[in-house]
């Protein structure tokens, strides 16, 4: 049976820069950015399209945007490199991922190529990019992914450890992610990143390992940011479904306990959830975490730290 409550939700990341440095203009960049995901992903939705299109192309308008961590504004790996990890998952159950790539202009497109075109499941490596090649898939040079902000970061971590201090795990991780519910009431989410700034190379976290930090069933879909660590020794994205399959809870509850527990064995960050009823949560531990989301009233709501969501251009404005 069709519905019309339609549901898309991002996020870019949580952590965020600390209040004292967010210039107007660059908080005007982050609410840009959102909006501009968002609305590519509901575009989808309002004409009737799959949850598993409108994740893509909301992931796909993130990771075009340097100023979020996946695709072209990847971070840095304490070896100079980068290395991303997607993934993507669809209520039915498929499920595409890749690991510790860079080439692909669009890692998410990567990791649906791995659901769509191949037999298993993740993908790492040469053999991830020498799949994505035979696929067509378009490819970067380094220059395209090498920014001047994700080298800063990168010489920021390593002098501090040169000094011995202590890096603050809040300002070096990031990730991108969006999850949906279409008409017909599917559900499908997708995950992108570059992972942790000066992170160890060949370090994967908690994108691409399913039930962790990427998860979409037929109760909820969900995407997570943050400490990938703890979401993986977690389970935290399959745990929210758990909690509401088997304990009766609802989304919100189920998502804000869970990432109340990531907290509590030191991980910070959050996520995105929504339901089959097209319901959103959107728990993070953390100072703020980029974030939004939009319904079958086709109006953007943004928010960066704990704060009421800003609200956007309506469907008819917004959309041709």
């Amino acid at each position: 049976m069709q519905s019309d409550r339609t549901a898309l939700a991002i996020h870019g990341g949580a952590g965020t820069i600390r209040p004292e440095d967010m210039v107007p203009d660059r908080v005007e960049a982050f609410h840009a950015g959102l909006r501009a995901a968002l609305l590519a992903g509901h575009r989808v939705l309002a004409t009737g399209g799959p949850a598993i299109d409108a994740v893509t192309a909301a992931v796909m308008a993130l990771e075009d945007d340097e100023l979020f961590n996946a695709g072209r504004g990847a971070v840095v790996t304490s070896g100079a490199e980068q290395e991303m990890d997607a993934a993507v998952m669809a209520g039915a159950g498929r499920a595409g991922a890749v690991a510790g790539i860079r080439g692909p202009r669009n890692p998410v497109l990567a990791a649906r190529a791995v659901m769509e075109r191949s037999d298993h499941v993740l993908l790492a490596g040469p053999g991830a990019l020498a799949f994505c090649r035979a696929q067509g898939l378009v490819f970067e040079d380094d220059a395209y992914f090498e920014t001047a902000a994700r080298r800063a970061a990168l010489d920021a971590v390593l002098a501090e450890r040169a000094r011995g201090g202590t890096v603050d795990d809040f300002d070096r991780h990031g990730t991108v992610g969006a999850v949906a519910r279409d008409r017909t009431g599917a559900l499908a989410a997708a995950t992108s990143t570059g992972g942790m700034t000066g992170k160890m190379p060949g370090r994967i976290g908690d994108t691409p390992v399913f039930g962790a930090g990427t998860w979409a069933d037929a109760t909820c879909a969900v995407s997570a940011t943050g400490h990938g660590e703890s979401f993986i020794r977690m389970a935290a994205a399959h745990e929210i479904s758990a909690r509401m399959r088997l304990a009766g809870q609802g989304l919100e509850q189920a998502a804000a306990d869970v990432v109340a527990e990531v907290g509590r064995v030191g991980g910070g960050g959050g996520l995105v959830a929504v339901d089959r009823d097209g319901r959103v949560a959107m728990p993070f531990n953390t100072r703020g975490m980029y974030r939004g989301a939009i319904g079958a009233d086709g109006i953007v709501r943004t928010g960066i730290y704990a704060e009421a969501l800003r609200e956007h251009a309506t469907t008819e404005e917004a959309i041709p």
